[in-house]
Formats: C-alpha cells, structure tokens, sequence
C-alpha cells in the first residue's frame, strides 16, 4: 500500500515537474527565442499609422504667376445609420438638396442605403455635387448642418465635411491643353500635368504612433517617421499677358469666322521658349467634366495640316541657300505643267511675266514650283524639308506629339511640284512651323521648342534650369538675313503683298499666308480650306514668331491673309509692346524723342513712397493703383521710353483685389493698359481722352464702356511722332471707331 502511494505521488510529480519544465520552455522560446517577432506583433496592435501626403507642386508662368496648384477642398458624407435613428431623412434630403443641386431622388438613395444584411451603412458620400467642393459652397453645408442641428436639437445630424486637397487652376481655361488637368481622384489627364506627373507628385510619407489599450496616443512620440517630400515645383515659359493676347485674338477671329478648330502659337525665335500657345475649341480644368471631347484636343501639337503657302518659307530658304534664287529674275506666271498634272496659281490668268520677288509677293504657286522642282530638284528640296525638322518630332514637353508626315517620293514629279508650295504628300503641326520658321528668324538655328523653363525642388532648393537647344544649322546666317527681308516685303507691300494686313506701322514685320485645300473624301476640296499666317518681327533683331491656323472658316472665299493675318498683327504688336521692343525710328525722330521722353526706371520691390519720389525726379507721375505700400507691378515696364509728364501706374495688390479705377483724362493706351491689368473686358467709343466709365454688356457679357472724346491740343505720343496709339493698333481701320479690347480670362 505504502509503495502504490509512493509510485502515485511519484508520478504525479514527475508529470507536474515535466509540466513545469514544458511551461518553462515555452517562456522561453516566446520571451527570447521568438522575443522579436512577438515584439513586433504586439507593436502592431499598440501602434497606429498615419499615410502624410504630398503636396504636388506649383506651375507658374515665367513671371511667377500661378496656372495650377493645391487647394483645400471639401467633399460632403452622410451616415444613413443615424439619419434613420433620428428620423431626419426628409430634411436631410431637403437641405442638401437645396445646397448641392442634387436630385432628391438621388440624395434619398444615399440617406436611406443600407449593406446587403439589411442594416443601414454608416457613410455614403454625396458625388460628384458634394464631391471636392470649394470653401464657398463648402461654408454653405455647414451653415445648413448648422440651422439643422438647432432645429433638431442633436448635436450630431449626420451631415459631415471632409477635408482634402484637389488641383485649382486660377485662370480658368487659360492655357488649358498645356496644362492638362488632375481629375478628382488625383490622376494626371495630358498635357504637363501628366507629362510631369513623377515630378510633380511628391512622395508620400509616413508616420506610426504607439497607443495604450484604450487607443490613446502615448506621450514618448512617434516610433516611425519619414516625411513627405512635396512635389516639384515647375516654371514655365509662358508669359501669361502673352498667352491672354493669343487667347483673346483667336477668340474674336473664332466668333467672326466659325471655324471647326483654330491655334495660334507664339515662340521666341532665339532661345524656342514658347511664349503663348492655344487650342480653340478648349475648356476649364476646374470643371472639365463639362467639356465636350473635342475640346480636350490639343491642335497645337497634334493636328496633321496641308500647310499651304507658308511652307513655301521652306523652299525659298533652300533655293537662297543654294544660290537658285534671284528676286528679279522673271519667269510666266499662270500655270505650270509638270509630268502627270498642271499647276495653276490662285489668279488662274496669272499676271503675266513678273519677277520671282513680286511671285513671293502674290504668293505664286508656280515661282515656287520653278524654285523647289525645277531649280532645287527633289533630293536637295526633300533634304531642305527634314533639316528644317519636318517627319519628326520636335521634342516639346507635351505627351502625344505627332511626328507629322514626309513621304514625298522623289521620282514622282506630282508630289515633289506640289510639297514646294505645301501641298501633297506632306503634312506638318503647328509646332513644327513654329520651330521651322524660328530658325528663318534667328539666322539659321533650329532650335528644340520648350515649355519648361526651371524645375525647383521645394525641400533642397536644387533647380534643374531648361538650356536652349540648337538641333542644328540649316542656312546660314547671311541667307537667314536675305530670306526676311523678302519675307518682309510681303507684309510691307500694301498693293500686292498678300500678307499686307498683318503690316504693324513702325515694326518691320515679316511672314507669309497659307491657304492650304482640305482633303475630303480622297478630293481636294473646292469649299473647304485651311488658313493660316506665320511670321516674326522685328525683321532684324526677331523677339517673337506666331503662327496662327485656322481649319474651315465660315468664309470660303477668305484666305490667311484675310482671317489669320489680323490675329497674327493683334498678337505681335501687344507682344512687342508688353516686351517694351520700341517701334523703329528715323535718326531725326529719335534725336526728337530724346528731348522729350525718359526711360522708366524699374520700381518694382519700393515702397510707394520711394518710387513716386524716384518718378517725380524724371519728370513721371506715380499712380498707385491699390491699397498695397509696395510696388508689386508697374505699367509701363522698367526701360520704356514714355513721354514727360506720363503717368506711372502702380500694381501695389494681387490683380483680382483691385478695384476699377476712375480713368478719365486717360488716353485709349492707358485705358486700355489699365483694364488688361485688371482683367477688365473693354470696349470703347470715340477718340482722344476717357471722357466717362459706364458697365455695359457685350452679347450678355459684362464689359466696361469707355466714352473717348479727342481734347482741344493733343499731347505728343509717347510712342514716338507718327504712330498709332493702342486703340488703332488692336484693330482694322474698317472695323471703325468702335473698338473692343479683352482683358486675360
């Protein structure tokens, strides 16, 4: 009996000691075998994390001037559960009804809606009405959850506003199809947002908290941080006055002409900065779900065009460089046969024997098929073709760049006679001519056109600065020289030349239009055409190269001397002036000149105080302009040569926050400079000095009427003796006294 006690206790011990042991063990392996591991799951649930986003960076213009960036934005919840808890679903329905614009069958849907086992969802967001909203609108939801929750007496009605970011871009449809737009769920759609979207984005951080049982943030500080780096951000080298004068003068000539599409695009020759580009149809990035998807076309770097006569830029620039080409030689205008077709001119008679200048001149198809087929031949005209950049891209930072198209067959005289004068088998975009007739411009150099100027980095401050780029050499500078004096010619000659109403008076002005027959259904058009006029100026010393084209304008019989030409002057001479390039001068005019103008000096950064001290001693007028003490802006620009006695005008605020000043006593140059500040749409009547300021609408849109009237002596022009102020300049003599002037959108 003693012994079975003794074996029972025996192994009951044995048993509790191996538990023990085993237990032992086991603490073991979890406390310091496995100590990590369980470390880190408990870590798990202790910590909480929190994703830090980005902000994506800034896009400016070269001056500064911001076309995208990051903004609050507000989307609009509801919580079905305690909607129906608190019976509110009617006057939840009601108010955000009233607020949003929301159908309220469709606001009902979301209050009421509920999970698959019957029981109502806790949150259900109100899109796209209530979806990323904007502060304004945003107030607007709170003050109606607000008057709801008084109503009711609950402190919680269900409503609730989110906070997030989304992209704005301050100037509308300014610059649309560069900038391409974020749509709302932050994905990058064309243009540079897209292109640019890995720079622009950031990367995104990150940072983890430990927190007690109860979910509370413990107070010994996070155990994970890494920040967010912000986007890049990107300077462009559109100037946003330039691209307003672009926007403004396609936008008349697409209100006259009724176009299917129309673009018009600014460059400097001597570096390729874009200056100013535009699509017209186009649409607002802030609402681009309400655009039509033609809209979203960017024409300026994909359309595929016939270019007509201003490639003929091409052909003269090759026979020049070849030695071909001998203004007074004569040849028989009219027609031309080559093997397979003949070629007519636009005067089917022609004009009898005339010389190769006055060809150029009238815009003869047949000097240039003499000058490309006959004298170049078809090896040296097709390699004058690719070394001017056309059949490739030219590079610009925009995504879906067409290449265009040469396939020019040199055995076939039909296509070679017809590329001469930009027709056939040859397509180019706009971009393209741009480049083209840049390096006309700029004696020789094709340059890579660009639209990035500087890209900083906003944490190290690194910038990566965009250098000019020379493709290549394609004529010389001597024949660079030749070609725009000829080219000059056509605009200067105000009987025949075709490009005569592009002639700005004190500029010397070169180009050439293009009236290129649309293609349809395999036949050259009768009725259908594309216009286009693509120049420089000053012939010379170039700043600026536009091209404008127009596809199928409601006028038939109107070519691109008729409809691009005044968009192409309307453009330039804005430009020109804005660039402070001064029209040019006899020696007399401008030893006349000196005695009585004076150069603005720069004041931009002084005080108020400061700078109409500094103008008082030039024999200027300070004009502050604002309730700002600092000089933000100033109109004209540092290094113009103004009259004595010229008022100074002085930006001291941000554009929108100025108020309309009173201009009377003001010349139409003034005015008009003050309300282009300003944003100001203008129309005017008379001539002279302001003589009152009424708010008017122009079809059903509001402007601002100005009411000139010419005083008893008028001043000398600041401009220099002799040339037109700035009402003459922005319009044609047939359109009369009434003027219109639009300010940028």
């Amino acid at each position: 009996m003693t012994k079975r006690i003794q074996l029972r206790t025996l192994l009951v011990g044995g048993l509790i000691t191996l538990l023990f042991v085993a237990l032992v063990g086991r603490i073991y392996w979890v406390q310091v075998v496995k100590a990590d591991f369980w470390s880190a799951q408990a870590r798990e649930v202790w910590s909480r994390s929190e994703k830090l986003e980005p902000v994506r960076g800034t896009i400016t213009d070269r001056n500064g001037n911001v076309l995208a960036m990051d903004v609050d934005a507000y989307t609009v919840s509801v919580n079905p559960d305690l909607i129906h808890k608190l019976n509110l679903e009617d006057a939840v329905v009601s108010k955000l009804h009233a607020v949003l614009n929301k159908p309220e069958n469709e606001l009902r849907d979301l209050v009421t809606a509920k999970k698959k086992d019957g029981t109502y969802l806790q949150n259900r967001e109100i899109r796209p009405e209530g979806w990323k909203i904007d502060k304004p609108l945003a107030d607007k939801v709170e003050q109606a959850v607000a008057d709801l929750k008084k109503q009711t007496n609950d402190k919680d009605v269900g409503i609730y506003l989110m906070t997030e970011k989304k992209r704005f871009y301050p100037k509308n449809d300014m610059a649309s199809h560069l900038l391409g737009y974020l749509d709302k769920d932050g994905n990058a759609v064309m243009g540079l947002e897209k292109s640019l979207d890995d720079k622009l984005r950031g990367k995104a951080g990150e940072i983890v908290y430990e927190k007690d049982g109860n979910g509370v943030i413990l107070d010994n500080g996070p155990v994970k941080f890494n920040p967010s780096h912000d986007g890049d951000d990107v300077t462009l080298t559109i100037d946003t006055d330039i691209q307003h004068y672009v926007e403004d003068a396609i936008k008349q000539a697409w209100d006259e002409y009724k176009p299917k599409s129309i673009t018009a695009i600014a460059a400097d020759p001597q570096t390729g900065d874009i200056l100013g580009m535009a699509n017209l149809p186009d649409f607002n990035p802030n609402q681009y779900w309400t655009a039509k998807p033609g809209d979203f076309y960017n024409s300026a770097i994909k359309a595929l065009y016939e270019p007509g006569s201003t490639f003929k830029i091409v052909t003269l620039s090759g026979a020049v460089q070849e030695g071909l080409f001998n203004p007074n030689d004569t040849y028989k205008s009219g027609y031309i046969d080559v093997p397979g077709k003949r070629i007519r001119d636009i005067n089917r008679e022609g004009w009898g024997t005339i010389t190769y200048l006055e060809g150029l001149k009238r815009s003869s198809n047949v000097a240039f098929v003499k000058l490309g087929y006959e004298k170049l031949g078809a090896d040296r005209l097709i390699n004058y073709i690719k070394k001017f950049g056309f059949g490739q891209p030219t590079g610009i930072e925009l995504p879906g760049e067409s290449a265009g198209i040469e396939e020019i067959n040199p055995k076939i005289p039909t296509d070679v006679a017809a590329a001469s004068f930009g027709q056939g088998r040859i397509a180019v975009t706009p971009i393209q001519q741009i480049a083209a007739v840049g390096a006309v411009a700029n004696g020789g150099k094709l340059m890579q056109p660009h639209l990035i100027k500087q890209i900083e980095d906003p944490v190290t401050k690194k910038v990566e600065v965009t250098q000019p780029k020379v493709v290549r050499q394609v004529i010389s500078p001597q024949v660079s020289k030749q070609v725009g004096d000829y080219l000059e010619q056509v605009v200067s000659d105000q009987k025949i030349g075709t490009g005569r109403n592009a002639y700005i008076e004190g500029y010397r002005v070169a180009g050439k239009t293009g009236t290129a027959q649309k293609v349809v259904n395999g036949h050259y058009s009768t009725d259908q055409f594309v216009v286009s006029f693509i120049g420089f100026a000053p012939v010379g010393n170039p700043k600026i190269v536009v091209y404008v084209v127009v596809d199928s304008p409601n006028n038939p019989l109107a070519g691109g001397g008729t409809v691009a030409g005044p968009v192409f002057r309307s453009i330039v001479l804005q430009s020109l002036r804005h660039m402070g390039v001064a029209p040019t001068e006899t020696a007399a005019d401008e030893a006349e000149q000196k005695e009585t103008t004076v150069s603005v000096p720069d004041l931009t950064g002084q005080s108020v105080t400061q700078a109409t001290k500094a103008l008082e001693g030039k024999s200027l007028q300070g004009e502050p302009v604002g309730t700002g003490s600092t000089v933000l802006q100033q109109i004209p620009k540092a290094g113009t040569a103004v009259g004595k006695d010229q008022k100074i005008y002085l930006l001291t605020q941000d554009r929108s926050k100025l108020p309309v000043p009173n201009m009377s006593g003001l010349s139409l140059r003034d005015a008009l400079e003050i309300c282009s500040l300003l944003q100001i749409r203008a129309v005017t009547e008379g001539e002279g000095f302001v003589t009152a300021q009424t708010n008017a609408k122009l079809n059903g849109q509001p402007v601002l009427k100005l009411t000139l009237e010419p005083p008893d002596e008028l001043p000398p022009p600041a401009d220099g003796a002799g040339q037109p102020d700035a009402g003459e300049a922005i319009t044609n003599a047939a359109e009369g006294e009434k003027q219109e002037n639009k300010a940028p959108h």
